[in-house]
């Protein structure tokens, strides 16, 4: 399954690239910045919340983050984020553990302390009711969200794909790299 990204440019001024590959928007809101660790070629969209002041919240690589979502774990439960997980815009995760090639679609809110499994997907609008576990290729949506299939065993590498393809068409728009 190709997964076709078109080009996506970003003004330059507007995102802060980290040495390791991240690309932060300058409109995100991270509290706690000591407390957030994100791994490498990860993309934090525009009005992101990352709420590092309640607990530790650490992603792997090749993580996207979408507009207007909110990051936050719980008291002594750290948030822990996977490689190659997409998060859709408007969404909020307060769960504990994600973990990598998942789908989180837009606007869907995963309640506290939720456990995602490897290569699960949660659809768009979907609200996880609080202390969900999400087995491993389960395909969750509705509110409240109840597993509605089983997803293919080459999620792994359609998230892989798609997560590489996105950083690699998210950049600099060409005005701006002329700027420097």
């Amino acid at each position: 399954m190709e997964i076709e990204i078109p080009d996506m440019h970003f003004n330059k001024n507007e995102y802060v690239e980290t040495v390791s590959g991240n690309k932060i928007s300058r409109q995100t809101v991270l509290c706690g910045s000591q407390n957030i660790i994100l791994s490498g070629k990860v993309i934090v969209h525009d009005d992101v919340i990352i709420r590092g002041d309640i607990t530790n919240i650490v992603t792997g690589r090749y993580c996207i983050i979408g507009r207007n979502s909110v990051l936050r774990g719980l008291g002594m439960f750290q948030l822990q984020i996977g490689c190659h997980v997409y998060i859709g815009a408007d969404s909020i995760v307060n769960g504990a553990f994600v973990g990598s090639y998942v789908y989180i679609g837009n606007n869907v809110i995963i309640g506290q302390r939720c456990i995602l499994k490897n290569c699960s997907m949660i659809a768009d609008n979907t609200v996880l009711a609080p202390e969900t576990t999400v087995q491993p290729y389960m395909r969750y949506e509705g509110s409240p969200a109840k597993c509605v299939g089983e997803l293919s065993e080459c999620m792994v590498d359609s998230m892989i794909e798609f997560t590489k393809n996105y950083y690699e068409h998210f950049t600099a728009a060409k005005s701006d790299v002329n700027a420097d």
